[in-house]
């Protein structure tokens, strides 16, 4: 694998790992990626879920897990690779996990499908595995590549769903104690109130009180934040 196709692969979160995934309804879900992971019954393991969903998670705690164990493991992005075109994918099959977040993007894309369904049969020869995350299920997706489809519908199919509102406030919760925050169900609620729903803005909104408490008490209060996000 070249030194740019390295540069391309996803940095991984240090937060993304399993502990780190308070799943909610969505907890069956991750204990099944958790257990597949390494498992030569499945060579491929496809995540299937909306943008909120913690597809990109899970994606990346499996290649922490690989990495734990003394493997190799790589992330990439196809949102990044779409502009290089399929030949971005030669050579990856070499590392024990290629995990490939919104393989969506590419698929009805004839080179691309091509390149796919030829990466992982390389990878399942060479005993590796292969993790990918699409919006839907395969069988709901357009293809090209009648054999690209059978493959994908093969796979180990992980189906996560949408999170609901106590779930959100329950991963808020998680994850402030883990900074060593205090977080009440009031405040989560007034902050889910105030806003965007979507988990990845939620935590970034906590990331940045979390930069603020550092001068302030760690217990998070409805003023606090107030003064913080200018709500």
């Amino acid at each position: 694998m070249s030194g740019t196709q390295l540069a391309l692969g996803v940095r991984l979160r240090d937060d993304a790992r399993w502990a780190n995934f308070h799943g909610g309804r969505n907890a069956t879900a991750a204990g099944m990626v958790r257990n597949a992971c390494g498992d030569p019954a499945h060579p491929l393991v496809v995540l299937c879920g909306d943008e909120d969903t913690g597809k990109s998670h899970l994606l990346q705690a499996a290649c922490h897990e690989y990495e734990q164990r003394g493997q190799s493991a790589v992330c990439f992005s196809l949102a990044e690779l779409e502009p290089l075109g399929p030949d971005a994918l030669s050579g990856v099959e070499v590392m024990d996990l290629v995990a490939l977040d919104d393989v969506h993007r590419v698929l009805g894309k004839p080179a691309w499908e091509e390149a796919l369904f030829h990466l992982y049969n390389r990878a399942r020869d060479l005993g590796h595995q292969v993790m990918l995350t699409l919006n839907d299920t395969p069988v709901r997706q357009s293809f090209v590549l009648p054999d690209l489809r059978s493959r994908f519908q093969e796979g180990l199919l992980v189906q996560l769903g949408t999170y609901r509102d106590d779930d959100r406030i329950t991963i808020l919760r998680l994850r402030a104690e883990q900074r060593g925050l205090v977080l009440s169900d009031e405040v989560a609620g007034f902050i889910l109130r105030r806003s965007s729903r979507r988990l990845g803005a939620l935590l970034a909104i906590l990331d940045q009180l979390d930069e603020n408490s550092l001068q302030a008490q760690r217990r998070l209060t409805i003023p606090f934040i107030k003064s913080v996000m200018g709500w």
